[in-house]
Order: C-alpha cells, then structure tokens, then sequence
C-alpha cells in the first residue's frame, strides 16, 4: 500500500487553466501552478492507449505528481440486468488496468443505486460484484486499489458506513471520502465536529493508517432533500471548508485530495494554501 508522507492536493481532470485538453499537458500545469496531483477521468469511458499511459506515467514520475483514475460514470453492479452489470465490471477492469499502466494507485467508483433493492440487498449485491473485479485484479497481480466513491444523492449507493464496510470485508477495496457529497446526501456533516466524527469513524473501522492513505474529493455542492443537484465553487457554497481543512490537519491526514468545483485549480490551490500556510 502507497502512503504520501503529506497531503497532496490536485485537480479532476486536467485544470481548467490549461492551454490544450490533454492529460499530459495537465499534468505540466499541475506542477506549473504548485500542486501535487491529478485524477485522470474516464468518466466518459476508458478511452486511452497503451502508448499515451506510458507517456503519461513518465511525465507524471519525472515531475513528481501523483495519479489517480476516475472510472466511467455508466456503473451499476446492483442493475437487475446481468448484461448491465458485467459490462459495469468490465468498465472497472478496464480502468484499473489503464490506471497501472499510468502509474496511478487507485480507481475511484461509483458503485450504483438501491432501486427496488433493500440497502442490506443492494450492499451483498454490490459487494459479490465488487469482489469478483478484486479477484481478477488479484489473478493479474494489478496493485490498483479500488476506491468506492461515497455519493451525494440519496438513490445512490455509498453513505460513509456502506463504503467503510465495503473497505473493511474486502482486500484491495480503500475509501474515497467525498466530505461535499457526504454534506449534500445529509444535509449534515458540515461542522468541524462533523469532520472530527467522520475521520474518527475511519480510523475506528480501518485503523489509523486509513487516515495517512486517503483519498477525497471536495467542491461546494448545490442540493436539495434527494441530495446533490451539481458542483460549485467552495466559496460560492455553503461548504464550510476551513473548519474541514482544521479537522484534516488534527488527524494528521495524509494522501491526495482531488478538487472537483468548476474552478478546480483555483479551489485545489486555495485549499493548499490554507492548509499548508
């Protein structure tokens, strides 16, 4: 397991301020502008060549910029349809294996939705699904963790306890925290207690060393009572960042957050600067 010795902070995607729409020119512009990291998205699928993530690989280890992969958005392993459910399978395999070849640690997924299911259901469902990708994965001696993303509408699958428990039963399965959908499918979870009970959770369930390999996702969020509606800028938002950013620094938090607000290198480089002043 890959443990960053601080908090890294990076974009979603290639930043916005990025002359040119390639992953490689996005990852000069992270180190250009003073961040640390970058997801790269295939949320509108797996669309790389093997000669690309090579590329990618180099220039991301030569300037020193950490990686992870955003698999495609189409995924439900708790679809009442086999076909639908093995081609959600493949779509994390697909990115996983994109994702070691661009010397990304992990793939971060949105799991699925409850439907006609109970969430006790759609959580064995989910989990027999998740399992069989972490086998192959395992059988191809692939090192990428899977990383279930908790989401911000209510139909969604992955509170913090479903996505914790996912963690703790299954090897090569880590959290991806996203602390705005956590607030937005809540309404909750926006103080400095909130956060202090949220990473104290983690480390009860995971153990402390969860919390030097985290991974996050953060931007302001416009919602309603089903949850989350879009993304936006955390100061245009009712996202109360700098008491999160205390939270992180008292539990010594490690790992890479990964901005996803509309501007998202301004709000990564923001919240860097505030973290580390």
């Amino acid at each position: 397991m890959s443990h960053a010795d601080k908090l890294l902070f990076g974009t979603a995607g290639v930043p916005k301020s990025t002359e040119g729409t390639s992953t490689l020119a996005g990852i000069q512009r992270i180190a250009e502008i003073g961040l640390d990291c970058l997801e790269v998205e295939f949320v509108q699928g797996v669309k790389m060549g093997g000669d690309t993530a090579a590329k990618i690989r180099d220039e991301a280890q030569k300037l020193g910029i950490r990686l992870s992969v955003h698999a495609p958005y189409f995924i439900n392993l708790n679809s009442p349809e086999e076909g639908k459910r093995l081609a959600s399978q493949e779509r994390i395999l697909s990115s996983a294996r994109l994702a070691e070849a661009c010397g990304a640690g992990c793939v971060v997924i949105h799991l699925g939705f409850y439907g006609k299911n109970s969430p006790e259901q759609t959580y064995a469902k989910i989990k027999e699904g998740l399992r069989e990708v972490a086998s192959f994965l395992k059988s191809e001696r692939n090192p990428v963790l899977l990383r279930p993303e908790t989401m911000g509408k209510k139909a969604q699958f992955g509170s913090l306890e479903e996505i914790l428990q996912l963690a703790r039963d299954m090897d090569g399965v880590e959290p991806c925290v996203d602390f705005s959908h956590l607030h937005a499918r809540t309404g909750k979870m926006n103080t400095y207690l909130e956060f202090h009970r949220i990473l104290k959770k983690i480390a009860m369930k995971l153990g402390k060393r969860a919390l030097h390999n985290m991974h996050i996702h953060i931007s302001g969020s416009i919602y309603n009572e089903k949850g989350e509606l879009k993304h936006a800028n955390l100061e245009e938002s009712d996202f109360r960042f700098d008491e999160w950013i205390q939270a992180l620094k008292d539990f010594d938090a490690r790992g890479m957050v990964i901005c996803e607000s509309p501007v998202q290198d301004t709000d990564a480089l923001m919240l860097k600067n505030l973290y580390y002043p």
